[in-house]
């Protein structure tokens, strides 16, 4: 554990960011694992949004914004979005939930299409994330065949396992495993987390970045089927998790990640887009959804038919 400490305390005028936001949709949306609730409700509930609950977590060290892990809460009321953390939080809040998107733009990017819009309007000031790249990647490798409870839940018990420990105003908080410290667990131990047949791809993976093998910040810069080609170098990652670590930590807001209830948006709505292959119907939906920012419209998507069927 580390030397404990205390909170700072401020508040971010929503006014100043460009476009709506809504914290609650942002992060309990299916896609980052690695917040939690303060009142341990975090994905109760498929359908969530314009909530005003505390959300926390651990920031590892973020090139280019921080050096040091910072423990954070944050919570959005009518005017500001409040915050305690350990340090100044502000140019992480804004990298971590990209205040600096201008989402009216990105709403008026897309091309006009009735059940985007009806995605855009359910969930309005939803965000994407930009997640640390090692948490982000391990956690999609658990995503396989997962409800978001459940991934939400592995996330947890690897940080409460194997993560370091920080004290602040005299509460506990565990932080994502650094990847040394989950290349040093055995296959066993990750199994007895309930990992399943996930553990040793999640073992093998934080060996590779451990080592100095791979790390996945290095698919940035890269064109993107390149990037995501990349990112299937790592143990248990195939097309759509690449895809998810591209649109949710890497600034890939073009790729559209492929699973099942985007399949079904596919198939229903868009079936010119179904070429076979992943990458051809990647290619075909994303050119569909306005190409640039065509990773914002599946998100909507991908969470307006997973809460309500539509």
């Amino acid at each position: 554990m580390t030397a404990p400490t205390t909170f700072e305390s401020g508040a971010i005028p929503l006014s100043s960011i460009p476009g709506p936001f809504d914290l609650q949709a942002t992060l309990e949306s299916g896609q980052s694992y690695l917040w939690d609730r303060a009142d341990g409700r975090m994905y109760e509930s498929m359908d969530v949004h314009g909530g005003d609950a505390w959300y926390e977590t651990v920031v590892p060290p973020i090139e280019g914004v921080s050096d040091e892990d910072v423990v954070v809460r944050v919570r959005q009321r009518d005017g500001p979005l409040e915050w305690e953390a350990t340090t100044d939080p502000v140019p992480l809040l804004t990298h971590l939930l990209r205040l600096d998107d201008d989402l009216d733009a990105i709403y008026d990017a897309t091309p006009d299409d009735d059940l985007i819009e009806r995605a855009y309007d359910a969930y309005r000031g939803m965000r994407l994330v930009r997640d640390p790249p090692f948490p982000c990647l391990i956690s999609f490798i658990c995503s396989a065949q997962m409800r978001v409870s459940r991934i939400h839940g592995m996330q947890t018990a690897l940080a409460e396992a194997f993560g370091t420990r920080h004290e602040a105003d005299g509460e506990s908080f565990a932080a994502f495993p650094r990847p040394e410290q989950l290349a040093a667990r055995t296959e066993s131990e990750l199994r007895d987390l309930k990992l399943g047949y996930r553990a040793p791809y999640v073992q093998q993976t934080a060996r590779m970045v451990a080592d100095g093998e791979a790390h996945p910040r290095e698919a940035v810069g890269l064109p993107y089927e390149e990037a995501r080609e990349s990112l299937t170098r790592f143990v248990g990652v195939g097309d759509k998790v690449a895809d998810c670590v591209l649109l949710f930590s890497l600034g890939y807001l073009e790729a559209v990640p492929l699973d099942t209830w985007i399949r079904s948006a596919i198939a229903e709505h868009y079936p010119d887009c179904d070429r076979g292959s992943y990458a051809e119907t990647s290619r075909a939906l994303r050119e569909r959804l306005g190409g640039e920012y065509a990773g914002y419209a599946q998100t909507y998507l991908f969470y307006y038919l997973r809460a309500r069927g539509a």
